[in-house]
């Protein structure tokens, strides 16, 4: 009895741990998707230099594990929970997080008060669109909900 318990929650962690990384891999590929487009829309409008074109692989590598983490943590948070508030507060949460590190890394912050609200809202959008997706892989059943 005891050792087909232990069969069953090893199996059953297997089958979480495979929605978590669909989960994660969704959440990054939307992330990314979305953060390549704010990408393209400032590199239009704004001087490209080359180190900005050399760090570009680097930046998006990073969106991509950005929204892999936000995924796997959003499906954990929001569990089977219809809860609004919960859902918009991971979402501010992690683009509030995201969005900051410029600015605690930033010497001036005051002469720079304007980018560092654009990157805080680029961040904060980033991280909806990958919610949306997830939602929508949610209602779909293409991936569960933690149990």
């Amino acid at each position: 009895m005891v050792r087909l318990w232990i069969v069953e929650s090893i199996t059953m962690s297997n089958l979480e741990r495979i929605e978590s990384v669909k989960a994660g891999y969704l959440g990054g590929m939307a992330f990314t998707v979305a953060y390549v487009l704010i990408l393209a829309i400032n590199y239009s409008t704004w001087d490209v230099s080359v180190a900005d074109v050399i760090t570009l692989g680097v930046k998006v590598a990073i969106a991509f594990i950005s929204g892999f983490l936000f995924a796997v943590t959003y499906r954990y948070i929001i569990r089977t929970d219809n809860n609004g508030h919960l859902k918009d507060g991971a979402v501010l949460a992690f683009g509030l997080v995201r969005g900051l590190v410029p600015v605690e890394l930033s010497s001036d912050i005051f002469h720079h008060l304007g980018q560092f609200a654009i990157l805080g809202i680029e961040s904060i959008i980033c991280f909806m669109v990958a919610r949306v997706c997830l939602e929508f892989a949610f209602k779909r059943g293409w991936i569960k909900l933690f149990s």
